[in-house]
């Protein structure tokens, strides 16, 4: 009786010690699946977040400086400026729908974003300074709007791994994920607070640049067909 005890019981712990490596290995697996394509979506997340701020500051500095006259040096300087405040203000809107203080989200998202849009703006303004006449094209003009869209592309691209490696040490983006999942608030004006995905940033990014681009070709196209008409009546 007792021996038949005794191998129970020991089948019992063999049982469970094979089911607790097997939870082992279950986390394990999870983890790595986590740092993987989880840090990756996350990135790619944060880096888009970021560049459709970038790109609707920057458009709307270049637009204000344009249409005030301001110097090329200072349009630009405007442009990052804008840049910086709407990628800061896109990162913060879901911060304040959770609930978090006005002063303690943007902290924590000057903390998360800053370098993630600095090499953006760096890489944005290096790449359109080095296409010829981009800089100078103005805004109804397709050279313009096919650098910025390679500018982006390029900004994109640099970004991506800043974020991945705040990410991997638990910096940058890292810092306001944890308030990405929070329930959000139901009461006040917070609950106006709209939130947007990364799919619709992305739609954003892509509907600017095409209807930019769309306005610089009709004027172009416009513009081009003028004199041939002139010619024509002149010639009658």
């Amino acid at each position: 009786m007792t021996s038949h005890d005794e191998h129970v019981h020991a089948g019992h712990q063999h049982a469970m010690h094979e089911g607790h490596e097997g939870h082992g290995d279950h986390s394990a697996h999870d983890a790595h699946g986590a740092h993987g394509g989880g840090v990756n979506a996350m990135a790619a997340s944060a880096t888009l977040h970021c560049l459709t701020g970038c790109a609707i500051g920057e458009i709307a500095g270049l637009m204000i400086g344009t249409a005030i006259g301001l110097s090329t040096g200072w349009t630009i300087a405007l442009a990052v400026t804008l840049a910086f405040a709407f990628g800061y203000a896109l990162s913060t809107l879901p911060l304040l729908k959770s609930g978090l203080a006005v002063g303690a989200a943007f902290s924590v998202v000057l903390a998360a974003d800053t370098l993630s849009i600095a090499t953006m703006e760096l890489v944005d303004n290096l790449v359109m300074a080095l296409i010829p006449g981009a800089m100078e094209a103005g805004l109804v003009n397709v050279v313009f709007w096919i650098g910025m869209m390679i500018a982006l592309s390029v900004a994109f691209v640099a970004a991506f791994p800043v974020n991945r490696y705040l990410l991997q040490r638990g910096k940058g983006h890292a810092l306001t994920h944890q308030y990405h999942g929070a329930e959000p608030v139901q009461e006040g004006v917070r609950r106006f607070i709209p939130s947007f995905s990364s799919g619709a940033l992305a739609a954003v990014i892509i509907a600017f640049m095409l209807g930019g681009l769309s306005v610089a070709v009709a004027d172009e196209m416009g513009g081009g067909s003028a004199p041939a008409e002139q010619v024509e009546m002149q010639g009658h």
